[in-house]
């Protein structure tokens, strides 16, 4: 039905931020994972939306957010001088994740807010569609 079609926009919206939340937290919890199963340090993770268009009658209308991809950021890895570190290479250096947690810290709260912001307007849609059914009733 055409009258939930913002609820559906705001739910896939939730969706996607919920799964930023995901791989901020992923990535805050992989700061100082040097070694992971795949070989080397562990590499932040970022999602990419898009939005979903439909088409009604010859126009696109938005109806929703989808993910693209969970891709790997390829910024280089940090580099720091520890020989007793077990992953130490030959010159006593050792690479960290390209995980910076102050930039984490800010997209985790960015995400917190997005989320919230859908919350409250998935709400207002709900409020108004139970006024606009009370309206016959008295």
């Amino acid at each position: 039905m055409k009258m939930f079609r913002a609820m559906d926009i705001n739910a896939s919206a939730l969706g996607a931020q919920r799964l930023r939340l995901d791989l901020i937290a992923a990535n805050i919890a992989n700061a100082n994972t040097t070694r992971t199963p795949e070989g080397g340090p562990y590499r932040r993770k970022v999602p990419v939306f898009a939005e979903e268009l439909q088409q009604a009658r010859g126009t696109y209308g938005l109806s929703g957010v989808r993910v693209l991809a969970v891709i790997e950021d390829q910024s280089p890895f940090r580099q720091v001088y520890d020989p007793a570190h077990p992953d130490a290479n030959a010159e006593g250096y050792v690479l960290y994740p390209n995980v910076n947690i102050v930039n984490e810290m800010v997209n985790l709260m960015e995400a917190g807010r997005a989320y919230d912001a859908n919350v409250t307007a998935f709400n207002m849609s709900k409020e108004m569609f139970k006024a606009a059914l009370s309206i016959g009733k008295s």
